[in-house]
């Protein structure tokens, strides 16, 4: 007998797969982490803050894990915060580190001196990163996604750090539509465009982005195994930059957040989960990104509202500085599906 319920379950779990396989990315949730890259900052340097200013420093009195291990335990949300950062050099001595003795050695390898985009929190205080430039981060994703082939989709917020400038001034460092020609070309370069689900990817033969996922075309999770999403983090001048001579995203790498009724809308950031729009916008076809917690404000609080209001929103990414419990102060609040998982299909479906 025991050998027959082993197989009626085996076929019983084949076909789930294969139900799973066939669902659009839309109508799956995946739990995330915020600030991904995001060190402590050296207890030294910490303590001088918190004396000055204890409300700010509890907002960022958190750390993550290395990422390949985040991926490991089963996050597919990433957030990313790059810095332009042409010449090199500009991020590579601290003020922080001059502020208070005794901390660790920053940078000894003197990656921060290199050419490129940078990955930090806050320059000057808040910069210890498990990567110092992101071409190390996303060769290391290229490593991690080699290594698991078959891995579900890994969707990623990326928000360029800095003041927009039109690039006239060699002088003045900032974010100008030159930024986001290389920022496109990394991920290309390093990841792979096979590895890659583009706005090209999703609109098809549709007339617009937004047609296309209106009318169901994200690929299957079958399609999208072995794969990265980007999202850009930003609703203002750098959307616009980054769309502009690009009309429905053609030809670009990641997607806008793109207010509705728009060509480029698909993925939305809504950082607010109580929002009353987020379900019907998902039911629509849009991917909603928006977050379970914030400034350490509901760990601290042992406070679970806004991840249950997440996921009954339908929300496709939840993002959380909490996928575990806290290492810095005393609270059981962690963020986790029921079963001990990450990634599960959309309750809303």
């Amino acid at each position: 007998m025991k050998p027959l319920l082993l197989l009626l379950l085996t076929i019983h779990l084949s076909v789930l797969a294969q139900k799973e396989d066939n669902l659009p990315i839309n109508k799956f949730q995946v739990i995330g982490s915020h600030n991904s890259y995001k060190q402590a900052i050296d207890p030294v340097l910490f303590a001088l803050f918190e004396k000055k200013d204890s409300v700010s420093a509890s907002k960022i009195d958190y750390e993550h894990i290395p990422i390949k291990d985040q991926l490991d335990l089963g996050l597919r949300n990433l957030e990313i915060d790059v810095y332009p950062d042409e010449q090199g050099g500009k991020y590579a001595h601290p003020k922080g580190m001059d502020m208070a003795t005794g901390q660790k050695p920053y940078d000894p390898e003197g990656k921060m001196k290199q050419s490129g985009f940078k990955i930090l929190h806050i320059p000057d205080l808040d910069f210890r990163s498990h990567y110092f430039t992101f071409k190390d981060c996303l060769e290391d994703l290229r490593k991690w996604s080699d290594t698991n082939p078959k891995h579900t989709p890994v969707f990623i917020t990326l928000e360029i750090k800095g003041i927009v400038t039109d690039g006239s001034n060699p002088n003045m460092q900032g974010v100008s539509s030159k930024n986001f020609e290389e920022l496109d070309k990394a991920l290309l370069e390093i990841l792979g465009k096979e590895h890659i689900i583009t706005p090209d990817n999703v609109r098809g033969n549709h007339t617009t982005l937004e047609d296309a996922i209106l009318h169901s075309s994200w690929p299957t999770l079958k399609q999208a195994r072995g794969k990265f999403l980007f999202i850009l983090d930003d609703s203002g001048a750098k959307k616009s930059m980054y769309i502009a001579g690009h009309p429905s995203l053609k030809g670009r790498t990641m997607f806008a957040n793109a207010a509705p009724g728009t060509s480029e809308a698909a993925m939305l950031i809504r950082n607010n989960p109580n929002a009353a729009e987020i379900k019907e916008l998902v039911r629509k076809g849009y991917i909603i990104r928006t977050r379970a917690d914030a400034d350490t404000k509901e760990a601290r609080l042992n406070d679970s509202s806004s991840f249950e209001a997440a996921c009954s929103s339908g929300s496709q990414i939840i993002t959380t500085d909490y996928y575990q419990k806290s290492t810095h102060f005393k609270s059981d609040y962690s963020v986790i599906f029921p079963g001990g998982r990450y990634f599960r299909v959309n309750p809303l479906f």
